[in-house]
């Protein structure tokens, strides 16, 4: 992320709400402390550093996922960096079960460029973009398509966690690199045969009729 936001690093900054005391610890974690003197006064972590919320190329806030567990799910806090004269936490709210909003004003947001998410990147991905908007100037890619290389740069970089899903797909990918040439093709295809007819004397061994024919 934007490198000059690095110096909060390493620093805290609370803010009281009725009985409970909220703390950001900026890449680190969010925690929530019951201020009371009931026994079972809740203490626990709302969520800890994950990824950068991205918002019309700009970096908008902080997400700390993982938190503790809330029923189903895990508690998350999205942390909003606006423009302030000093670092504070300045509001706190829970717009939905066990999904918690932090407020949080800096100084180092305030210049019109301090969070954009081009300058943060390497030379090797801001080129990778600026190749995404000549496709889309050249309409060659659609909206959707670039929003799509978007997400795979800010990935790529670290800002944003891949979902499982797109983990999956990426693995496919390495597998089907594999076959790329017709000899590796030809290779796969003998042995995948192979493997068929061993199946094939194994279920009728076991008196079990093969249904399906070879295109399947």
């Amino acid at each position: 992320g934007p490198a000059h936001l690095f110096r909060l690093a390493g620093k805290c900054f609370s803010f009281v709400e009725s009985t409970y005391k909220y703390e950001f610890c900026p890449f680190h974690n969010v925690t929530q402390h019951e201020q009371t003197f009931r026994w079972n006064a809740y203490s626990g972590i709302l969520g800890i550093w994950h990824e950068w919320e991205i918002d019309n190329n700009t970096f908008v806030g902080m997400w700390m996922r993982e938190g503790d567990s809330c029923e189903t799910k895990s508690r998350q806090t999205k942390v909003h960096l606006v423009c302030g004269k000093s670092n504070k936490l300045a509001y706190v709210s829970e717009p939905s079960t066990c999904v918690y909003s932090l407020t949080f004003e800096t100084p180092l947001v305030c210049h019109p460029h301090s969070l954009l998410v081009y300058p943060t990147l390497t030379e090797a991905l801001q080129r990778k973009w600026d190749e995404a908007e000549q496709l889309l100037y050249d309409e060659l890619i659609t909206d959707q398509g670039y929003k799509k290389i978007l997400k795979e740069i800010f990935e790529e970089a670290g800002l944003l966690k891949a979902t499982e899903e797109e983990e999956v797909e990426k693995q496919n990918k390495k597998i089907s690199v594999e076959f790329e040439t017709v000899e590796k093709c030809s290779k796969e295809y003998k042995q995948l045969s192979k493997e068929i007819k061993k199946l094939k004397d194994l279920l009728s061994q076991h008196g079990i009729a093969y249904k399906g024919n070879s295109g399947e």
